[in-house]
């Protein structure tokens, strides 16, 4: 599940690329969005997250071991379309097997996170021009 999620993602980042390097310099307003997702006070993992603007492009991060995340508008162009956001947290991952040796396998995870945080998301973030910094501290309750 989570190759595929993640899989779906890149296709979406790569699809955007192509559609920006069509556009010129003149690509929309982003603004510079980064921040720590933390679950009952602790890094939250390894978490998807997705800001989905009124109209236009989502953003996506995956967040590293402490809980930090940057999102990415294109696979080259990093924040988020200025303006509201619904935002989409899933924590649940399938097993990963690193090929290359690096020792970055990982063990299969069931959702951790309560549905308002995803399905029935309940999240939003504001995002303005320049940087900003969003932080998700969310509870198992």
């Amino acid at each position: 599940m989570f190759v595929y999620r993640l899989g779906k993602i890149f296709s979406v980042l790569i699809i955007a690329c192509g559609m920006c390097a069509c556009s010129g310099s003149n690509g929309p307003q982003l603004g510079q969005v980064s921040g720590v997702v933390t679950l009952d006070g602790e890094p939250l993992e390894y978490a998807q997250i997705t800001f989905q603007p009124e109209k236009g492009r989502p953003s996506v991060a995956e967040t590293d071991s402490a809980g930090n995340y940057s999102l990415y508008y294109t696979g080259t162009s990093t924040g988020a379309l200025i303006g509201a956001h619904k935002v989409v947290i899933t924590s649940a991952m399938d097993a990963y097997s690193d090929e290359t040796g690096e020792g970055k396998d990982r063990k299969a995870r069931a959702e951790l996170l309560p549905a308002k945080y995803h399905t029935q998301t309940t999240l939003t973030a504001e995002v303005k021009s320049g940087s900003n910094q969003i932080d998700f501290p969310l509870t198992s309750k």
